[in-house]
């Protein structure tokens, strides 16, 4: 099944807020390996500026990844999330992440198409604070596998 180039353009309502908790960015940090003492200790993390804990660039995916729930559960755009497989992934920053963020996600799809029986899905998701402050937009593309 391809996917329908109608939906570029498409956009989602924005999630419920997402709280940027320190432990969070801690176990985050320690699981990508993420050693910087800003991902770990506030003092560091002031030192250099911050408010508190700095998340590590790749945080927010926790974030984009839950709001993506939006596209791929679209009945109407009808992706199979069996078939999907992780193509791109990029950040583009407006500031860093940091402890006590709250964070909501606007969703917009950028574009499809479809070649050799598979679909290509590219996504944005712009990251903002409950405020209204731009933080980080990412971009994100899945590969649908055709039948085989």
């Amino acid at each position: 099944m391809s996917l329908d180039p109608s939906f570029v353009g498409r956009t989602y309502p924005p999630t419920a807020p997402y709280q940027v908790g320190r432990e969070k960015i801690r176990e985050f940090a320690t699981a990508v390996g993420a050693t910087d003492p800003a991902h770990h200790d506030p003092e560091a993390a002031r030192a250099l500026g911050h408010p508190d804990l700095v998340a590590p660039p790749t945080f927010p995916v926790i974030v984009t990844m839950a709001a993506s729930r939006q596209i791929v559960e679209d009945p109407a755009l009808g992706v199979d999330y069996s078939r999907v497989v992780h193509g791109d992934q990029r950040f583009a920053y407006t500031r860093p992440v940091v402890a006590g963020d709250e964070l909501v996600c606007a969703n917009t799809i950028e574009e499809i198409t479809n070649r050799g029986g598979h679909g290509f899905l590219t996504t944005r998701t712009d990251v903002s604070t409950v405020a209204g402050e731009p933080v980080v937009a990412v971009w994100s593309k899945i590969v649908v596998r055709g039948e085989a």
